[in-house]
């Protein structure tokens, strides 16, 4: 694996468990995340290690209690990467059917009941095979809008975001373009369920 494609790997790592819950499980890695940031490049590093050392430095139950405040009751700041584009909608259905199809080509699963397009899912993924990466160039529009969702918000968590987008191309004018409308009229609606498409799992988390 060449050095850059060794980098993006560890920092998507990174990412993805310093976006998921913070239970014991995952603040217990802490120390090894920092560490690991510490072989990355300074502009990659830095917003992750902001996100880690605000980990670190706080009360778990006050992290856990935020956590849950910010990804489970701001629809906007949500963690699954279809729903920025299909909302509660049928066509959401069909996309998540293409996000478990690449862990399956990539022979990984994704546990705990946890929708294929969760994003640390969908890192850790990426950190394995480059088919997690296509989902997130694929899904960018998303990303950019979580990215400023998280800084209207004033959270933490938009440095490990915008980590992610910079190992990303740059954005297309076309997808400025669904930034900024879907910025105002916010995700289609149309409730359906959505059970069926829990099948996928490299990391567990939770929303």
């Amino acid at each position: 694996m060449a050095e850059g494609d060794l980098d993006r790997a560890v920092a998507a790592r990174a990412a993805s468990l310093l976006l998921r819950y913070p239970d014991d499980e995952v603040l217990a890695a802490l120390p090894l995340v920092r560490d690991a940031l510490d072989e990355l490049p300074g502009q990659l590093a830095a917003p992750l290690r902001a996100v880690a050392g605000h980990r670190a430095g706080a009360d778990p139950r006050t992290l856990a209690a935020q956590y849950v405040e910010l990804f489970d009751f701001r629809r906007r700041c949500c963690l699954h990467l279809t729903y920025y584009t299909s909302g509660d909608t049928r066509r959401r259905g069909e996309a998540l059917v293409g996000f478990a199809a690449a862990y399956k080509a990539a022979g990984l699963t994704v546990a705990d009941g946890e929708l294929p397009d969760y994003l640390p899912a969908v890192l850790d993924l990426a950190a394995a095979d480059d088919r997690g990466w296509r989902l997130l160039r694929e899904h960018r529009v998303g990303l950019d809008l979580l990215a400023k969702a998280l800084a209207k918000e004033g959270s933490v968590y938009r440095h490990a975001v915008e980590a992610v987008l910079l190992m990303l191309p740059a954005a297309a004018p076309a997808d400025l373009v669904a930034v900024a409308r879907l910025a105002r009229t916010g995700p289609p609606v149309e409730q359906v369920g959505l059970e069926p498409f829990g099948l996928v799992d490299t990391s567990g988390g939770r929303r």
